[in-house]
């Protein structure tokens, strides 16, 4: 048995792993492209936004390298999956050379999404890899005018981050609030007060227009006619699955590549997909999802591991996200759905809290900020499935 790993980043790390944990005796090969790494290993991403960000001092952390792997008996390809061929098993990687599996793990992750007209240039960039954000910190000087575009969990970190390093910088964000996509509207403008209320220049409810500056950047244009200078602009539009590559394989790739709840490529048996690629139905969420973040990285690459090795097992873990920002950490477990039912249980939302989101009476989604341990019971509810009149009771 040989199986192939595409993607070198904290999904396909975890999945090699995850195989030799598990006593996995196949051939493990797995196949990196992270620009900037010389192994094609992508460094830890979390700190990226954060200290790593604006701390000189601060290294980046690959998630491993060739003697760690080497130990573990896994082979090390340095080189970018360009195209699949299902039929003879076989992936094509950019300097002509192929890689054979028997079985296929897709671990290729996510890109920075571009919108036309917003496309990086000199002085533009988005943060995705250790070489960005070293690159962004460089250009970060004292004095350097910042504008990050998009109020997301990056966008929000990154902004909250440079600012507290004493750099100048607004924030953009076409939606009446930041996080509203991950928080819904009403935490979302509770921590848009904050960000404002800290210092940050906050442009809500208007979009980018156009980026100002031939060669080099000077200035974002809002839609709204206001002209911000900038001195370097940090693009955080969210991110789009890396599937350019698997474009003629037959696979089903609707926003990733759509899985059972097994993770394996729907119609494909010996195709198997994890982290921010990975597409499937959550059995507790109840529609098809395809989650961004580090604990599902790691997540998606256990359950993998544990199919590949003969233990049948679906993904039906509780979504789980983290951001530090304002000081404190910001943690959801759940997902908040639009038109969800909010309760604030613990503290108020001008302070440390804990709130609740509930539709159908279900308990959906619990929200802490700065209160882990008020808001580690009501995971456990989410866990056990309880009812949206139970986590009221238990509040």
């Amino acid at each position: 048995m040989r199986i192939v790993v595409v993607g070198a980043s904290l999904a396909g790390v975890r999945t090699v792993e995850a195989l030799r944990r598990r006593g996995s005796d196949a051939d493990v090969v797995l196949v990196g492209a992270e620009p900037g790494s010389p192994d094609g290993v992508a460094a830890d991403r979390p700190p990226l936004s954060k200290g790593f960000l604006a701390d000189p001092a601060v290294e980046a952390r690959p998630l491993t390298d060739r003697q760690r792997l080497g130990a573990l008996g896994v082979e090390l390809v340095c080189g970018r999956a360009v195209d699949l061929d299902r039929d003879r098993r076989q992936v094509a990687l950019h300097g002509g050379e192929s890689v054979a599996y028997d079985r296929l793990v897709v671990a290729t992750g996510s890109t920075p999404r571009t919108v036309p007209g917003l496309e990086p240039r000199a002085g533009v960039w988005t943060l995705r890899t250790a070489a960005d954000a070293a690159a962004i910190r460089a250009a970060a000087t004292e004095g350097a005018r910042v504008v990050v575009v998009g109020g997301g969990f990056i966008g929000a970190e990154v902004a909250w981050t440079l600012h507290g390093h004493g750099r100048t910088v607004a924030l953009v964000e076409p939606l009446p609030a930041l996080l509203v996509r991950g928080l819904g509207p009403e935490l979302g403008a509770a921590l848009t007060r904050r960000h404002a209320a800290a210092g940050i220049d906050l442009h809500t409810g208007a979009g980018v227009a156009a980026l100002e500056g031939r060669d080099r950047v000077t200035g974002v244009r809002l839609t709204d006619g206001t002209l911000m200078p900038a001195d370097l602009v940090v693009l955080g539009l969210g991110t789009v699955p890396e599937t350019g590559w698997l474009a003629g394989a037959g696979l089903d790739l609707r926003d990733g590549v759509v899985c059972d709840e097994r993770l394996a490529a729907v119609g494909a048996e010996d195709v198997w997909a994890v982290g921010d690629v990975a597409r499937w139905r959550h059995p507790r969420v109840g529609e098809d999802v395809r989650v961004e973040h580090w604990t599902n990285a790691v997540e998606t690459a256990g359950v993998v591991a544990a199919n590949l090795t003969g233990t049948p097992t679906a993904h039906d873990a509780v979504p789980y996200v983290w951001s530090d920002q304002l000081g404190a950490r910001l943690q959801v477990f759940g997902r908040v759905r639009p038109g969800d039912e909010l309760r604030v249980v613990v503290g108020d939302l001008d302070g440390s809290f804990v709130a609740i989101t509930g539709s159908e009476g279900r308990l959906r989604a619990a929200v802490g900020f700065g209160a882990l341990k008020a808001l580690l019971p009501f995971r456990k509810l989410l866990v056990a499935g309880a009812g949206w009149d139970e986590a009221l009771a238990a509040a």
